[in-house]
């Protein structure tokens, strides 16, 4: 398993091995084990960025800020980000720009018997939170249990913010009430039988936005995007072509299993589930409008840490 595993991360580390035309390469910065891993795996390994005239390189990142930074200073030309941090940045006049990757949602989990079954049961219990205090699934279930329950989550809960495995970890022992986590980490966790309370997806619709809006995304400045729009479409057709084979292929999925570092095959296949599941299926207008609803809800209860000065969405956010 070991050498499986370090062909896998070899394969998505050294990059093409023959040079393209110039003008053609995207160097794209990824976390160390995170999903757009298993995308860029299989394009490298089925030649599918060749296939399109293309050459994909990619930088080890050590964390999503250390992404941000690598892109700004052009050390990369893509990385995946969410929208909130694009929308941030054109605030401030930056030209980062971003297309929809995935709607994967986090979730909020609690154990199998917990007497937890809605919002308005967190009151007074011990809550994990992932990404910090800023987080928009925070933001945005605290919008929501102010709504359903006329509960203030920021006072009434015992907030515990946390990195995602060892929110788990304290979650499993016993440490924590419930965990409000990323998807990947949510999932694991109802592999084990946790149980979903809700996810982002529903907190949306609890509060009034019904249109499944991406939470992720590729994030590239706008003048390379627009120097670079044959090589990017041909990257995204590569991509799309690799999900495809992630979602539909059995044979390829057990070449990804040893990126998803789990050795239990329920988590392996919830994985799988909500990657899948999170594949964009629609993204025009309705869905761009749907985001400008929850960034008013963001600068609303997060202030202008989160989204700057500004509720409105800034032009330029979403790549055309």
């Amino acid at each position: 398993m070991k050498s499986v595993i370090g062909l896998f991360v070899l394969l998505i580390l050294i990059g093409p091995a023959q040079a393209a035309p110039s003008g053609s390469t995207i160097r794209i910065g990824m976390l160390a084990f995170g999903t757009l891993n298993w995308e860029l795996a299989v394009i490298q390994e089925e030649g599918l960025d060749k296939a399109q005239g293309i050459a994909v390189e990619t930088m080890p990142l050590a964390s999503s800020e250390a992404g941000k930074i690598a892109l700004q200073g052009g050390s990369v030309d893509l990385i995946v980000s969410d929208w909130i941090w694009v929308a941030n940045q054109r605030g401030q006049n930056a030209d980062v720009t971003f297309l929809p990757y995935s709607t994967s949602h986090g979730a909020l989990v609690v154990p199998a018997d917990s007497p937890i079954r809605n919002i308005g049961d967190l009151k007074g219990k011990r809550l994990g939170i992932a990404g910090g205090g800023l987080d928009k699934n925070w933001l945005l279930l605290r919008a929501l249990a102010q709504k359903e329950y006329g509960l203030d989550l920021e006072r009434s809960a015992e907030k515990v913010f946390g990195a995602p495995p060892l929110l788990n970890q304290q979650l499993q022992q016993g440490k924590l009430d419930a965990v409000l986590n990323y998807w990947n980490f949510a999932a694991k966790l109802e592999a084990q039988g946790y149980r979903r309370i809700i996810d982002g997806r529903g907190i949306l619709q609890g509060l009034g936005i019904e249109d499944d809006v991406p939470s992720l995304g590729y994030v590239f400045r706008e003048d390379w995007a627009k120097s670079h729009e044959d090589a990017l479409s041909a990257f995204l057709k590569a991509s799309d072509t690799a999900k495809k084979s992630i979602c539909e292929s059995d044979a390829v999925w057990r070449k990804i299993v040893p990126l998803t570092q789990e050795t239990d095959e329920r988590i392996q296949n919830h994985l799988r589930h909500h990657y899948c599941d999170g594949r964009i299926k629609n993204w025009g207008e309705t869905e761009k409008k749907a985001a400008a609803e929850i960034y008013e809800l963001l600068h609303r209860y997060g202030g202008e840490r989160l989204t700057g000065k500004s509720g409105i969405l800034p032009d330029g956010v979403f790549w055309h």
